[in-house]
């Protein structure tokens, strides 16, 4: 079953690439601005079915010679990943600039914090129909099956100095990364443990991603079977 990834971060597409497996990018682009008074599991779940909307609509503007060269039906993997202070409330997204990061980062200062990451597999249908008023044929997408997960591990970060903070985000590293730091990178270093998963941190939970797969994958045979 071919499967789409519709996500433009490297970190994700290393991560199914070490799986090895069969994938496609399509990149997508959303507002990734929290509603007020929305929680974080109200959140993340609303980036990842936006996100998987917003990768059916970019391949609905493309063409018919696309569509033909896809497998139905196909799996669209989606998923977004955030802090989450120990109050259980608040949000730590990307950060929008040193000061944010900074206010972030007081927090997380020598104290835990959870990463969530959210996958959802979106299985969609190839369904050409006749357009009555040009006789062409035209191949809208139906979804036939969605599954989602949140994997939630806990972080500890030593205590951080203004210095750190400023040396750290000078290194360019934190402004595309959720809560402003990467632990595959720099940020490591102010990492001294987690409980959980390592690769949710980084961006994508692979063990649970490939079972998510396995599974969707399994009851699309099952149907036809059935």
């Amino acid at each position: 079953m071919d499967i789409i990834l519709a996500s433009g971060s490297p970190r994700r597409r290393e991560l199914l690439e070490r799986a090895q497996l069969d994938f496609t990018i399509l990149s997508v682009d959303i507002d990734e601005t929290p509603l007020d008074n929305e929680s974080p599991a109200e959140y993340i779940e609303r980036m990842v079915a936006t996100k998987a909307d917003a990768a059916i609509q970019k391949l609905s503007e493309t063409s018919q010679a696309d569509h033909d060269s896809l497998t139905s039906p196909f799996i669209i993997l989606t998923s977004d990943t955030i802090g989450v202070l120990s109050d259980g409330k608040t949000v730590l997204v990307k950060p929008v600039d040193r000061e944010h990061a900074y206010s972030m980062w007081q927090h997380m200062s020598d104290n835990v914090h959870e990463v969530w990451t959210a996958v959802q597999a979106t299985q969609v249908q190839l369904s050409p129909i006749a357009e009555p008023s040009t006789s062409k044929t035209i191949t809208p997408f139906q979804i036939i099956n969605q599954q989602r997960i949140t994997e939630r591990t806990e972080v500890t970060f030593i205590p951080l100095t203004t210095q750190m903070m400023s040396d750290y985000w000078d290194s360019g590293e934190p402004t595309d990364k959720a809560g402003g730091y990467g632990i595959q990178g720099l940020g490591a270093a102010w990492v001294s443990r987690i409980n959980g998963s390592y690769t949710s941190v980084v961006g994508l939970p692979l063990a649970q991603t490939l079972a998510l797969i396995k599974k969707m994958t399994k009851s699309s045979v099952d149907t036809v079977n059935s």
